[in-house]
């Protein structure tokens, strides 16, 4: 029998002897007589010291300057050895800001011909889509061109991808389209157009760079993959109605991209004067393509196909206009195209004047959409190849090759999931297929853009056209539809926003649903009571394994949150309250007694602020007005560190232990220890 001291002993350490050494440099006292006749009871005494003697854990001002020195320095633990290594350092900061003088030093002859004949393929469809893009974007057709030779060049050399191709994109393509025409008209005033969309590429380059070294690379991520989805479906179909006006050769156009208004600019088109011959021309072509593409995934070895086909369809039906004269007879020609090498446009950009917070603004929508599409696709191809994909390196290459590409006449270029499959599929080994493709769009541009006079529009309309199903993925919505509802309603409204009302307006709705979705979560977390599996000491929710047994006596809850704040320190202490009042009115009368502890787990929680604790010390006051006591279970470093600092482990009494299974079993202790 245990003598009435020794119990009094037991229970004044569980509520007081805990936090007696809590100062960080006091070590943990002498095991007392009593302590000796339980070894374990001593163990644990140790090992909350391990929870509240732990590091003070690193600042605000320290974590932004770690963050920004493994951005620029990928190396940066070698730093201090610059003084002794100056050469060998210089060579590990270059090779981690231009990856390609790491994988070079490594290349043969035979990747080379193997990216030699990829880059050539890219280029045959490169080509004519940047020409198409160009027009979408409202732009001459050579500032596609141009799009196509620089920012490939740029991420070559500081790109992490091996299979990604760069260049004009439909969808931001239509954004440019569809934003920058509100500013200045792109037919009435083409050269201020011009100047605001190269102003807005140089913004988005800025902006691209900004996130990888603020490491604000999470931005990308608020446009869920659902949203994105429903956003491109949207944006693929608005892109197609849009090729309506080259594919049937309408002259007057809408410049907005609803549907409703463009099916009426189309329908008021046939009540004027109009040339069948574009649309007889473009459909047979855009068959044409949709069939060697057909051709080309039944059978893997004819991948080189559909790669050549919109080039083909271009110097066919290019031939056949200067043959048979039709731009005589009504069907509309690209004409002249300006040849030569990128011209600067320094001189070009903007950043004063009435219209400079809106290009900011659609700098910053482009950029965020271009990064989303770069890093998907890059991601994609590096899943299948098997390696790494360094995710700041990206944001910084398409950023550089933005601000260069603004410099020389591009709009802003990201990675194309067309162009990188044919890459990829072409076998491609390294980004120097980027380089072939741009040194050929390059020599196109010097040489052959004259030849280009009587390219029919309608091709380029029809080209478009059959990019189109790569942007819609009915599956992929069918699947969102089945796992989560909430994420199908962003996907849908993203889609529907896009289609009857705008860009923005598509985006916006989008965003206001994953935002939506994430304070609802965040507000309003869920809280489980735990149980302790049978012959384990893993505490779980109950309702999810329901033969998980509680424990006799005590409470153990767990916030389904990673933080406590503001938003729901309110929610949770009034939900842990009434699951107190509920268990206590459960166990009224019943064998188990009535509780004497309530345990909160917070092994999910990783950080807490103000208003968190005091709604802690909250729970604490109700407790004990109810008899009961609080203690906290696996404390994660910043709050703990934070729960010190507050005085709130002394409140508690120094309940604070390495685990829930520590804490149940310290309270049956002393519950044994008060019955003997």
């Amino acid at each position: 029998m245990v003598s009435e001291r020794e119990s009094e002993i037991c229970l004044s350490k569980f509520s007081q002897t805990l936090q007696t050494t809590m100062a960080a440099a006091s070590p943990v006292e002498a095991c007392t007589a009593e302590e000796m006749l339980d070894p374990e009871q001593n163990g644990r005494a140790e090992r909350v010291q391990w929870v509240l003697n732990a590091p003070e854990p690193p600042g605000l001002w320290q974590e932004l300057m770690d963050s920004i020195r493994e951005t620029a320095f990928p190396h940066g633990n070698n730093f201090p050895s610059l003084q002794k290594q100056p050469t060998t350092h210089a060579i590990s900061v270059l090779q981690g800001i231009f990856p390609i003088l790491q994988w070079c030093r490594n290349y043969k002859a035979t990747k080379f011909k193997k990216d030699l004949m990829a880059g050539l393929t890219l280029a045959s469809l490169s080509i004519p889509q940047s020409i198409g893009y160009a027009t979408l974007a409202k732009l001459d057709p050579q500032f596609g061109l141009y799009t196509s030779a620089i920012p490939p060049l740029i991420y070559a050399l500081m790109g992490t991808s091996r299979e990604i191709a760069i260049g004009p994109v439909a969808v931001v393509s239509l954004l440019i389209s569809s934003m920058v025409p509100k500013l200045e008209d792109p037919v009435d005033n083409p050269i201020a157009y011009r100047k605001l969309v190269f102003t807005a590429t140089f913004l988005a380059g800025i902006f691209q760079a900004a996130f990888a070294l603020l490491r604000l690379g999470f931005l990308v991520d608020f446009l869920s993959h659902a949203a994105l989805v429903g956003f491109m479906a949207g944006a693929a179909v608005v892109i197609g109605l849009q090729q309506l006006k080259g594919l049937l050769g309408i002259t007057h156009f809408t410049n907005k991209t609803d549907v409703i208004s463009v099916l009426e600019a189309v329908w008021r088109s046939f009540h004027h004067t109009w040339s069948p011959y574009n649309f007889i021309l473009g459909c047979s072509f855009l068959s044409f393509i949709l069939i060697t593409r057909f051709v080309g995934r039944r059978n893997k070895k004819l991948f080189w196909l559909p790669a050549i086909a919109p080039l083909v369809s271009v110097i066919l039906s290019t031939l056949i206009v200067f043959l048979t004269r039709a731009d005589k007879h009504g069907v509309k020609v690209v004409k002249h195209i300006k040849g030569g090498l990128n011209p600067s446009s320094v001189h070009q950009l903007q950043f004063t004047g009435p219209h400079t917070g809106e290009i900011a603004k659609i700098g910053l929508i482009v950029a965020i959409i271009a990064l989303t599409e770069a890093i998907a696709v890059g991601r994609s191809f590096a899943s299948i190849k098997g390696y790494h994909l360094d995710g700041n390196k990206e944001m910084v290459a398409l950023g550089i090759m933005n601000i260069a590409g603004s410099l020389t006449s591009c709009y802003v270029a990201t990675g194309s999931f067309s162009r990188s499959a044919v890459n990829f599929s072409a076998g491609c080994e390294t980004a120097i297929s980027n380089i072939v493709m741009a040194i050929t769009v390059l020599i196109s541009l010097q040489f052959f853009t004259k030849l280009l006079y009587f390219t029919p529009t309608a091709i380029l309309a029809s080209i478009i056209l059959s990019a189109i199903p790569g942007l819609i993925d009915i599956s992929e919505a069918y699947k969102i539809w089945k796992v989560d509802k909430l994420d199908f309603l962003a996907c849908i409204g993203a889609f529907l926003g896009v289609l009857f009302g705008s860009v923005e307006i598509g985006l916006l709705v989008a965003l206001t649903i994953s935002f939506a979705k994430i304070i609802l979560n965040a507000i309003r977390p869920g809280i489980e009571t735990l149980g302790r599996l049978p012959g384990t000491n893993m505490f779980c929710d109950v309702d999810q394994y329901p033969m998980a047994i509680t424990s006799p006596g005590v409470l153990i809850v767990r916030v389904k949150s990673a933080l406590l704040c503001f938003a729901n320190a309110n929610f949770v202490r009034e939900r842990i309250m009434m699951w107190v009042t509920e268990e206590a009115e459960d166990n009224k009368g019943s064998a188990k007694g009535r509780n004497q502890l309530v345990v909160l787990d917070m092994s999910n929680l990783m950080n807490i602020d103000t208003s968190g604790i005091a709604s802690l010390e909250e729970v604490h006051k109700q407790l004990v007005s109810q008899g009961m006591e609080l203690a906290i279970a696996n404390p994660r470093w910043q709050v703990i560190h934070k729960l010190k600092l507050a005085k709130f482990v002394n409140k508690i009494g120094g309940r604070v232990f390495l685990s829930v299974a520590e804490a149940v079993d310290e309270c049956s202790t002393i519950k044994i220890m008060t019955t003997i």
